[in-house]
C-alpha cells in the first residue's frame, strides 16, 4: 500500500476522467464500481431535445392552427411541462468533498458559526485559510457570499461555477447545506430524490424522469425504496439515440419542409375528421371495450399528434444541443465542449429539464473517490463539476425558468492535515481516505424574479435557516442535529420537504409522505430553507 500512496504522490498530475485505484479497495466489479473509480465517465456523443429554440417565448408558442390547439389537451398531447419548478442533481460518485473546502459548514449557529482549526484541517483547510482568518494579499476573509449559501474563497466548486455562471445569475441564487453522514463508496446510499420530485407533481412533456445512467434512480446511488415507482423510471438520456427513439416526424418534414408539413398534416386531420363523421365503424362494446367513437378518437388523435410533432420537432437542430449557441460557444466553450463527454453530458440533461420536457434529471459525475494523497485531482474535478452545476443554473437564467439544483455524494474524505504545495494542490490539504462522518449535501435555488429569501425575522435566524443539522467543533456531523443527518431516506424527504416549501405547499407533505420521518409539524418546518417563489406553480417566462 505504501507503494502505492507513493506512486499516486508522483503524479500529481492525473487527468479529470483518469481511473482512481487504490490497493484497499476491491476490484470494481458493478457499474457503479466502475462510476465511482473513474472508469466510466460522460458518452462520447451529445443527446439533446428541446422546441424552445425556436420561439423567442419558450414554453408558449404554438404554431398549430389556433381552432386545434385546445384539442392537444383533449388528446393527452402534453404541451409544456407541469408548471413546477425544473430540478436537477449532481451525483457525485465515489465520495467527494462538499464541506469545508467548498461549501462552508459550522455549528448550531450556521455557517459563520465557526469550526476549530483541527476541525477545518479534517475538512482540508490549513490554519492559513479557514474561513474567518484574513488572506493577507486580499485583505478580506476567506468567505464567499455571492451565490448567497457561503462558500470558501478557494473552493473549487466556486471556481468552476464562476467560468459558466453571470453575475446576473448568481443574484439571483441562494442554497442551503445539509450536515448528513451516508456511506462511502457505495451506490447503495438511498440518496436519489427524485421519485419524490416526481410525486410532488414535477413532470416533463415527453419525459418524466430522466438520469444519465441506466439504473433505478438514474444515478449512481438508490433512490428510497419506499418512493419507487416502476412506471416511472427515469429514461437514461446520454447519447443520440436516446434522443432519437423518442420522437420520430417521418419523413414529411425532410421533402416538404417544415411549415408545409405541417399544413398537409392539419388538412388530413380535417378530412379524417370529416370522413370519420360521416361512417359507422361497426365496432360494437361498452364500458372498456372498443367502440365506434372509441376509433374514431384513435384516429382523430393520432393525426393530431403527428401535426402536433411536425409542429414541436420538425426541424432536427432544434434536438441538439451543438447546434444550440446558447450553450454550445455561449455558456460552454465550443473547444472543451467538443472535447469533453461531462459537458455535453450535461448540455443534453439541463436542456431536456429546464425547458420543460422532463421533470427532473439526474447528472452523474464518476472519479469522485479522489484520497490519492495528494489534494491536485480532487482540485480539478471539483472544478468541472462546478463548470456543470454554473451551466445549469445558468442556463435557466437564459431561459429565464427557476431550478433547483441539489449535490450529494456518496460518503466523502478527510486529511491528515499534509499540504500539497503544488500549483493545482492550492497550498490546501492532501485527501488521505474515505470519511463518512465529514459528508455533507446542498442544494441551489434559482429564482428569475429574486434572489430566494431564507426563512426568519432576523440575519441570525436566517443564516441558521440555510444550514440544515450542523457539525461538530472537530469537523465531524452532530448526527443527533437532524433528522437528515444519520439517516439517507430522511434526507431525501428534507429535500423534497424544501421543493414542496418553494411552491407554498408544505400542507402537502403530510399528505404525500404520510409515513415520513421528519418529526412533528414545528420540527418539519424548521428544516426548511426559503420562503416560497411560486404559488403551486411556476409563471410562463416571457
Amino acid at each position: 500500500m505504501t507503494k502505492r500512496i507513493r506512486n499516486l504522490k508522483q503524479n500529481r498530475n492525473l487527468h479529470p476522467d483518469a481511473p482512481l485505484l487504490f490497493p484497499d479497495h476491491p476490484l470494481p466489479k458493478t457499474r457503479r464500481d466502475f462510476i465511482r473509480q473513474g472508469l466510466l465517465t460522460g458518452g462520447a456523443a451529445v443527446m439533446g431535445t428541446t422546441l424552445f429554440s425556436l420561439f423567442a417565448n419558450p414554453r408558449a408558442a404554438y404554431a398549430l392552427s389556433p381552432d386545434l390547439v385546445p384539442l392537444l389537451d383533449e388528446c393527452g398531447i402534453a404541451t409544456q411541462g407541469a408548471g413546477k419548478v425544473p430540478f436537477i442533481c449532481f451525483d457525485l460518485a465515489g465520495g467527494a468533498n462538499i464541506a469545508g473546502s467548498n461549501v462552508l459548514v459550522g455549528k448550531q449557529g450556521g455557517q459563520r458559526d465557526f469550526l476549530s482549526t483541527a476541525g477545518y484541517s479534517k475538512l482540508g483547510l490549513p490554519g492559513d485559510m479557514i474561513p474567518p482568518v484574513v488572506d493577507p494579499t486580499t485583505n478580506a476573509d476567506h468567505i464567499d457570499d455571492r451565490l448567497g449559501l457561503l462558500f470558501h474563497t478557494d473552493s473549487a466548486f466556486l471556481r468552476g461555477m464562476l467560468t459558466t455562471m453571470s453575475a446576473e445569475a448568481m443574484a439571483l441564487t441562494n442554497g442551503a447545506v445539509i450536515a448528513a453522514r451516508s456511506e462511502n463508496d457505495t451506490g447503495n446510499n438511498p440518496h436519489n430524490p427524485m421519485y419524490a420530485i416526481n410525486k410532488i407533481g414535477a413532470d416533463g412533456s415527453l419525459l418524466t424522469l430522466i438520469g444519465s445512467q441506466s439504473s433505478e434512480s438514474g444515478g449512481n446511488s438508490m433512490a428510497p425504496f419506499a418512493m419507487i415507482d416502476p412506471s416511472k423510471r427515469p429514461t437514461k438520456v446520454d447519447r443520440p439515440s436516446d434522443v432519437t427513439s423518442l420522437v420520430d416526424v417521418g419523413d414529411l418534414t425532410s421533402l416538404l419542409g417544415q411549415e408545409d408539413a405541417v399544413a398537409v398534416m392539419e388538412s388530413i386531420y380535417r378530412i379524417s375528421a370529416r370522413k370519420m363523421g360521416q361512417v359507422n365503424t361497426g365496432m360494437p362494446g361498452t364500458g372498456a371495450e372498443m367502440t365506434d367513437a372509441v376509433v374514431k378518437d384513435l384516429v382523430r388523435c393520432g393525426y393530431l399528434k403527428s401535426a402536433d410533432l411536425a409542429e414541436r420537432f420538425g426541424n432536427p437542430a432544434t434536438l441538439d444541443p451543438v447546434q444550440d449557441t446558447v450553450i454550445n460557444g455561449g455558456i460552454f466553450d465550443t473547444t472543451a465542449f467538443a472535447n469533453d463527454g461531462e459537458l455535453r453530458k450535461t448540455a443534453a440533461i439541463m436542456k431536456l429539464v429546464v425547458n420543460g420536457f422532463a421533470g427532473a434529471g439526474t447528472i452523474t459525475m464518476g472519479g469522485f473517490d479522489y484520497h490519492t494523497g495528494e489534494r491536485a485531482t480532487g482540485e480539478r474535478r471539483d472544478f468541472r463539476a462546478g463548470v456543470c452545476m454554473g451551466a445549469c443554473l445558468e442556463y435557466a437564467h437564459r431561459v429565464g425558468v427557476p431550478l433547483m439544483l441539489y449535490v450529494f455524494s456518496d460518503g466523502s474524505l478527510s486529511s491528515n492535515g499534509a499540504l500539497d504545495m503544488s500549483v493545482e494542490g492550492r497550498g490546501k490539504g492532501q485527501w488521505t481516505g474515505d470519511n463518512q462522518s465529514t459528508a455533507a449535501s446542498f442544494f441551489l435555488v434559482y429564482n428569475p424574479n429574486g434572489r430566494p429569501q431564507p426563512i426568519g425575522a432576523t440575519p441570525d435566524a436566517q443564516a441558521m435557516s440555510q444550514q440544515i443539522g450542523h457539525y461538530r467543533d472537530s469537523g465531524d456531523v452532530e448526527t443527533s442535529s437532524s433528522p437528515a443527518a444519520n439517516n439517507v431516506n430522511l434526507l431525501v424527504e428534507t429535500v423534497a420537504l424544501n421543493y414542496l416549501a418553494l411552491h407554498n405547499e408544505l400542507g402537502r407533505f403530510e399528505t404525500l409522505f404520510p409515513t415520513h420521518g421528519l418529526g412533528s409539524a414545528a420540527a418539519r418546518d424548521a428544516l426548511v430553507a426559503f420562503q416560497p417563489i411560486c404559488n403551486g406553480t411556476i409563471a410562463t417566462p416571457t
